[in-house]
Parts: C-alpha cells; sequence; structure tokens
C-alpha cells in the first residue's frame, strides 16, 4: 500500500511540473506576441540558421547562395529589437566573411562571395534595423501592432451600435471608409434615456478621411458617447464643440447632427453643426423633404450656439441622416447627390427600408473616394 501511495504521489508531482512547465511556455508565448516578452528565443532560433546557411553555401553553393543570409536578416528585422538586431547582423557579416574565405575571390567562377551579394545583404539589414528602430520608437511591436489596428476598429464599430428598438420602430445604420480602408472619419453614437422613451443618436463627420480620420474619430466617438444622455439634448453640441476646441489640432473641426427622437410621440429634434441637411419621406404625400437645422462648425467658433428643427415622425415615416461623402462628390454637387439618394430610397418607399442602409451606398456612393455614413429611421 505504502508502495503504491509513493508512485502515485510521484505520478502527481511530476504531472503538477508538466503542467507548470505548460503553464509557463504558453504565456511566454502570449507574452511574446504581444510584444511583452523578450526575443532571445527568436534571437537563438535565428543565430542558429547563420551557421546552417553558411555550411550549406561552402558545401553546396549551387542549391544554396551566399545572398541565402537575407532570409535570418529579414525575420530579425520584423522580430527583433535593434540591439539583438546587431547581434545577429554582426554574426551574418562573419559568416559572409567566412564564406569569402572558403570559396576564394569572386572572379574565380560562379557561386563566390560578389559584391552583389553583400549589396543585397546591407541594403535589408539597413532596412530591417530602420524598421525596429521605428518601432521600438513607437512602442507598437509587430506582433501586436495589427491586434492593435483591430481593436481600434472593433471599438468604433461597436460605439457605433444602434440600442434596440420598441415595436413599431426600425433603425439601422451603415458606414463606409474611403478607398475600402478599415478606418472611417464618420461615425455614429446613440442611446436611449429617459426610460427608454428618448433616442438620441449623433452621426459625425471628421475632417480627413480614412486612416487620417481614424484615430480622431476614435477619440471624438468615445467622448461624444459619454455626452450623450449625460447631458440635455440642448448642450450636447456645445459640449461636444468646447471638447474640439480644447484639443486644438491643426486639422480639429467636424460636422455632426443631433437626433432627438421621441419613440412615443414621434416628435424629434435635429440639432446641426455645419453638417448636410438630412431627408423625410412622408407616407401621407410620398414625398421627400430636407430637413436641415442652422449651426456652425464643430471646433471653430467658441460658445457657438445650436438651434433645433422640429419634425414629427408619423406611421410610415422614414428619417434619413448621412455625411456629405454619401451626396457630394467632385464631378456632382449636393443637389444633384441628394436627388440621386431619393430616387434610389423611392424603390424601398413600396416595401420595407430593413436592409436599405448598405444597400443605398452601394447604388449612389460605391465608388466615391471619400468616408461615407447612413443612419435610416423608419416608424413602420
Amino acid at each position: 500500500m505504502a508502495g503504491g501511495a509513493g508512485s502515485a504521489s510521484q505520478a502527481a508531482r511530476w504531472h503538477k511540473a508538466l503542467h507548470r512547465a505548460r503553464v509557463g511556455v504558453r504565456r511566454a508565448g502570449v507574452d511574446y506576441f504581444r510584444g511583452e516578452g523578450t526575443d532571445w528565443l527568436a534571437l537563438g532560433v535565428l543565430l542558429l540558421t547563420i551557421p546552417v546557411l553558411a555550411a550549406g553555401t561552402v558545401l553546396a553553393p549551387a542549391w544554396i547562395s551566399p545572398a541565402a543570409l537575407v532570409l535570418p536578416i529579414f525575420v530579425g528585422g520584423l522580430v527583433l529589437r535593434p540591439a539583438s538586431l546587431l547581434a545577429l547582423y554582426a554574426a551574418s557579416a562573419t559568416a559572409l566573411i567566412v564564406e569569402a574565405m572558403l570559396l576564394g575571390p569572386y572572379a574565380d567562377g560562379p557561386a563566390r562571395v560578389t559584391p552583389g551579394d553583400v549589396l543585397v545583404i546591407a541594403s535589408v539589414g539597413l532596412t530591417g534595423l530602420t524598421v525596429a528602430q521605428f518601432r521600438s520608437r513607437v512602442g507598437v511591436p509587430w506582433r501586436r501592432g495589427g491586434t492593435m489596428l483591430f481593436d481600434l476598429r472593433e471599438r468604433i464599430r461597436v460605439q457605433s451600435k444602434l440600442p434596440r428598438l420598441p415595436r413599431g420602430w426600425h433603425a439601422e445604420m451603415s458606414l463606409r471608409p474611403a478607398g475600402g480602408q478599415s478606418f472611417s472619419g464618420d461615425f455614429v453614437v446613440a442611446t436611449r434615456t429617459h426610460g427608454g422613451h428618448i433616442l438620441e443618436a449623433v452621426l459625425t463627420d471628421v475632417s480627413g478621411k480614412g486612416m487620417s480620420a481614424g484615430s480622431r474619430a476614435l477619440l471624438l466617438s468615445g467622448a461624444f458617447g459619454g455626452l450623450l444622455g449625460s447631458l440635455p439634448p440642448h448642450d450636447f453640441l456645445p459640449a461636444a464643440n468646447g471638447y474640439l476646441l480644447r484639443q486644438e489640432w491643426e486639422e480639429g473641426f467636424a460636422t455632426s447632427v443631433h437626433l432627438v427622437l421621441d419613440l412615443e410621440s414621434g416628435d424629434y429634434e435635429l440639432f446641426s453643426a455645419g453638417h448636410v441637411p438630412g431627408v423625410q419621406l412622408s407616407a401621407g404625400t410620398g414625398r421627400w423633404e430636407e430637413k436641415g437645422a442652422e449651426g456652425p462648425l464643430l471646433g471653430v467658433v467658441e460658445g457657438a450656439q445650436f438651434d433645433p428643427l422640429k419634425g414629427t415622425l408619423r406611421r410610415g415615416d422614414v428619417l434619413m441622416l448621412f455625411s456629405d461623402g454619401l451626396v457630394e462628390a467632385p464631378d456632382r454637387d449636393l443637389t444633384e447627390g441628394m436627388d440621386r439618394l431619393i430616387g434610389e430610397a423611392d424603390h424601398y418607399a413600396s416595401s420595407t427600408f430593413r436592409g436599405a442602409a448598405w444597400h443605398l451606398i452601394e447604388k449612389v456612393a460605391k465608388d466615391v473616394k471619400d468616408d461615407r455614413a447612413l443612419l435610416l429611421i423608419c416608424r413602420e
């Protein structure tokens, strides 16, 4: 019995030690790919490849060229820190010198270390060192850079998610960044206040487009999301204007439209900060009408005031708010773009507008090199 207990205890210890080792390896791997771990493992692997390549060049020069040393140098430029990269370069230079001594002068025939090989290896090394120094200065290693960009994009998408509306209402929005990029200078934030009876939605168009405006859009969407619902509706745009002025950005203005909609009566107020007017479909007449309030751009005039435009959404009515990229282009003016949008939207008037936001952008401004956003609200 004692022997059996000792054997079981020994197995348990081995199992525990194996578990600790597995957790340690996994944690080290996670830290490495997050950019928080050491790069000694990667450096060691790359250093081992250098003598292997050098030996292959000497023993089988017809198959392995001296320029093959660019492979560990290229990979090192992606995964190593500048100090470790210099150690890799020193080992590569040593291997290149050994190869040149063993193979003889390049004038004696093919498969020798030529000036061209040295130039290619040095060029790749200089490029890798420049990239590594840039990563070190920015503080974002390549292993996590893509993840961070993905997280930023997802944060903008989540912040632009519309709240669920009560029965009889439908809302949807679609964003299309310029040039097929993942980051847009247009964003939407929305929330329900006063016990869920009021829908507040803000569509903002930040100056610039694509990735140049994406970082500012991320910052503003977070700030505007915090302000929305925390302030009375009449105070939102003045507070947003003051926030932009305090940033003192070189290209720091934005246009914005703020909708305050009573989900019980259908009455709404529309505040605008230099934004293009929206359009409303009246189910009773079948006509579209522009809905645009007056107000200056955000981040330009200190102490600016924004007066609302009042309206009502009755049964079957539709309200569309959008950014100027949807209706303006170098080859057409605002009026022509809005007429085109209304013409395409009329195709949905006889059925339903569910799923129409994405299709309207696709039909009206598919190839426009500007950020495009469309917010659509229907009272069914």
